[in-house]
């Protein structure tokens, strides 16, 4: 077997547009609304550690990771955040591979490992998603940046071209 690492990609907890700017937006509301508070104030000075704090927040979930996708070794894997379990998918039980859209939502929460109606989900940011069904009629959906270079990777995985 070939030990060459085909593709690989870090997904980031809080660097999705739409979370990212609702927190920020929480942020511009706690430093406007001490701007109008009296002089003094504890409410008015709580507001604006409370600005601080989700500024401080967004930055530190904009470096946090939260998994890994490697292909390697005829297998797609996994890694979480922490604690989260390694996952490994075998490509010789993949029956089909599309990209496809994530969700038909605009606004998608992070999931690692979600089983969900005959479905598991792993996911952090971006629009469209690599679909994979196995023999058994489970379906792996992968969220990807890189959804077009993900799948030609696991293509030439499971063909043994690479």
């Amino acid at each position: 077997m070939s030990e060459k690492l085909i593709f690989t990609e870090k997904q980031y907890l809080g660097r999705e547009f739409i979370p990212l700017s609702i927190r920020l937006v929480l942020a511009i509301f706690c430093f406007a609304a001490y701007t109008f508070t009296a002089v003094g104030d504890s409410n008015g000075d709580l507001l604006a550690v409370v600005g601080f704090a989700i500024l401080v927040i967004s930055i530190v979930m904009g470096f946090l990771v939260h998994f890994k996708t490697r292909v390697e070794n005829k297998s797609i894997i996994l890694n979480g955040l922490w604690t989260s379990r390694l996952v490994k998918i075998d490509l010789n039980s993949i029956v089909k591979a599309e990209v496809a859209p994530y969700s038909k939502y605009l606004v998608n929460n992070p999931v690692y490992n979600l089983h969900s109606k005959g479905t598991i989900r792993f996911f952090a940011a971006g629009r469209d998603a690599v679909h994979l069904t196995d023999r058994d009629g489970l379906v792996y959906i992968i969220g990807s940046h890189h959804p077009n270079e993900f799948l030609r990777a696991i293509k030439a995985e499971m063909d043994g071209k690479l």
